[in-house]
């Protein structure tokens, strides 16, 4: 017995009406009664050598048009499980080698050091001779990183996070800070060689910055805000811009605007209203706040941790729309408050579709619907997907 691959669920298997599943297929590819699978026109040949080892990439297999669908039937299965649905918008799905920050990991081991991406379930690490996700920049320090840690006497593993900021890459190694004379030469060769903005260190007690000719900064909103080393941005600027238009589009001429989890003021920076902002992230706060002050934008910033110390009603209700961007856990306390507030609209960031639908359904029991949902794939090829939702009453 034969079937097809109708769709691909959440963690990347491909399904079939009888929900069978099969690893690496597409929509459209035929699952025969042996396990095997006989292609569809829907499944292409993956562009990296890498796939499907590297856990960067989950479905490289996909064409665009069976990768888009993906996108948006994440969130409308999570909305689905929640008893809800919406009005999708056109997916957006980042072009590939426009990720601007990333994770990697490097390990020391036969004489030799590999860097890479880990593997998919696995903490054995991928040595990348290639990458269609990360910025040509980016991808374009791998070789060098492995010499400049060679030089440095590396022995073991650590994790090296990468990100473009405005004046170049952003370097922060965790889990490994060498010290003396020939390590600060070292260190300065390497910036100096390659372009380097900042490098900074971390051995567990926070980061330290070894290079850092001129402040680094990263623009938002067209301004530009200090970037603290390993700083949360969004992974793409197309996404971001993506995500900035159908935040502005939410909240409409709304005078008044709380930001909550507002980060380094990806949103607040680009509304053109009076913004509160609330971050528990002092280093990200204070930034925000020395941004702002400095382009005599009308935000202000607020230290407050909004799972230990939520806004009320009261306080919600002094403002015309809100503005949530919670981490992956969602923002269970924060959306019950939320419900009962009045207030015009809000916009609803998420990068996790399963929280941000048991939030939405907490705010449907209250009245609020949702007027369309914008799903966002800046992880391409993951299958982590981000959206944007509008919630009206």
């Amino acid at each position: 017995m034969t079937d097809t691959i109708i769709r691909v669920a959440a963690r990347g298997d491909g399904v079939t009406a009888d929900g069978r599943h099969a690893a690496f297929a597409a929509p459209g590819d035929i699952l025969n009664a042996d396990g095997t699978l006989s292609h569809g026109p829907h499944h292409q040949v993956p562009p990296c050598r890498h796939f499907p080892t590297c856990g960067g990439c989950q479905l490289q297999h996909l064409d665009d048009d069976s990768y888009a669908a993906f996108v948006t039937d994440r969130v409308a299965s999570a909305l689905d499980g929640q008893g809800l649905s919406a009005p999708m918008r056109v997916p957006h799905v980042s072009p590939p080698n426009t990720r601007r920050r990333a994770t990697l990991h490097a390990e020391a081991k036969g004489g030799r050091i590999r860097l890479g991406f880990s593997e998919e379930k696995s903490h054995a690490i991928v040595d990348i001779a290639e990458c269609h996700i990360l910025r040509p920049e980016l991808f374009a320090l791998v070789t060098p990183l492995r010499g400049f840690l060679q030089r440095l006497g590396f022995k073991r593993r650590c994790d090296i996070h990468l990100a473009m900021a405005d004046q170049g890459p952003d370097i922060t190694i965790t889990g490994f800070a060498p010290e003396g004379l020939d390590a600060a030469e070292a260190i300065i060769a390497f910036c100096e060689r390659h372009k380097v903005a900042r490098l900074s260190v971390d051995d567990g007690m926070g980061p330290e910055t070894r290079w850092e000719p001129e402040p680094v900064t990263i623009t938002l909103g067209g301004i530009p805000v200090p970037l603290p080393p390993g700083a949360f941005l969004q992974a793409t600027e197309d996404g971001e811009a993506t995500l900035v238009a159908a935040v502005g589009d939410a909240v409409g001429k709304a005078g008044t605007v709380a930001d909550l989890f507002t980060g380094l003021g990806t949103f607040a920076l680009a509304l053109p209203a009076r913004v509160y902002a609330a971050e528990g992230a002092r280093d990200a706060l204070l930034s925000l706040k020395a941004a702002a002050n400095g382009a005599g934008r009308q935000v202000f910033a607020e230290h407050r941790d909004l799972y230990r110390r939520p806004l009320t009603k009261p306080e919600l209700d002094r403002f015309d729309a809100i503005v949530l961007d919670p981490p992956r856990a969602g923002a269970r306390d924060q959306a019950e408050a939320l419900a009962q507030a009045n207030v015009s609209a809000i916009a609803y960031v998420s990068c996790n579709p399963a929280s941000f639908a048991r939030d939405a359904k907490m705010l449907a029991d209250h009245g609020w619907r949702i007027d369309w949902v914008q799903p966002v794939g800046q992880f391409r090829w993951s299958t982590h997907v981000e959206l944007a939702a509008r919630f009206v009453r």
